[in-house]
């Protein structure tokens, strides 16, 4: 897979290594062209200068042949922008960004934009969010016993209705953001592209609901 990473910061700059050495081909967007030093003579990848949201600077980078994209400057106010021109202009698939206020990371994770505020962040979870089924843990009750999931639609349920998803995993959808606006679906509720559902499990069909979301209907098993 291609990704493009707009930051060549100190988690830009490792994230590119990272997911060169994995075996996905990389370009990296930023303004400074020394910022480029960070990425060591190995890297063999793209090295673009110019801004994150501009046009001709993403086509540069191979923005219309990537699947994941990822937003870690030192602005939240780039990120964002960047972020939203991957997702709505160029339809990449995978989006995440780094903000600094939390208040705007909530809102950007409803708008169906992952983003992690820099407290928390680490290079593995910026790796998860780009790389790996989204699926996880939102909340859990005192008891311990039931937690609420988030699940982003992948492309084998795209088209099926929340009822088979529901009936192969045992999870119980809560709600659905769509188009970054929540709904109460239905058991005839059809998947789309880019829904994220949150759904209420138990511990003892977490796994089974990863499983569920990774595999094609139909295919797998009894699915």
């Amino acid at each position: 897979m291609h990704v493009v990473v707009m930051g060549c910061g100190r988690v830009g700059s490792a994230n590119a290594r990272r997911l060169e050495e994995v075996g996905h081909s990389v370009a990296v967007i930023d303004q400074d062209p020394e910022a480029f030093r960070r990425l060591g003579p190995e890297f063999a990848g793209r090295q673009v200068t110019g801004l994150g949201f501009d046009r001709q600077t993403l086509l540069d980078a191979g923005i219309d042949s990537a699947g994941a994209f990822a937003a870690v400057s030192s602005g939240d106010n780039s990120n964002i922008i960047s972020a939203r021109v991957a997702r709505e202009t160029f339809g990449v698939q995978h989006v995440v960004a780094r903000i600094y206020d939390s208040k705007r990371a909530e809102v950007y994770e409803r708008m169906g934009i992952p983003s992690v505020a820099t407290v928390p962040w680490t290079v593995n979870r910026l790796l998860r969010e780009l790389l790996s089924v989204k699926v996880s843990e939102l909340w859990r009750e005192p008891t311990g016993k039931v937690l609420l999931m988030r699940i982003t639609v992948t492309e084998g349920w795209v088209g099926r209705k929340l009822s088979e998803l529901e009936s192969s995993s045992g999870a119980r959808a809560a709600w659905l953001v769509r188009f970054g606006e929540a709904q109460l679906p239905t058991s005839g509720t059809v998947l789309q592209d880019g829904d994220q559902l949150v759904v209420a499990v138990t511990d003892e069909i977490a796994t089974r609901v990863h499983e569920v979301v990774e595999q094609t209907p139909g295919h797998g098993g009894e699915h």
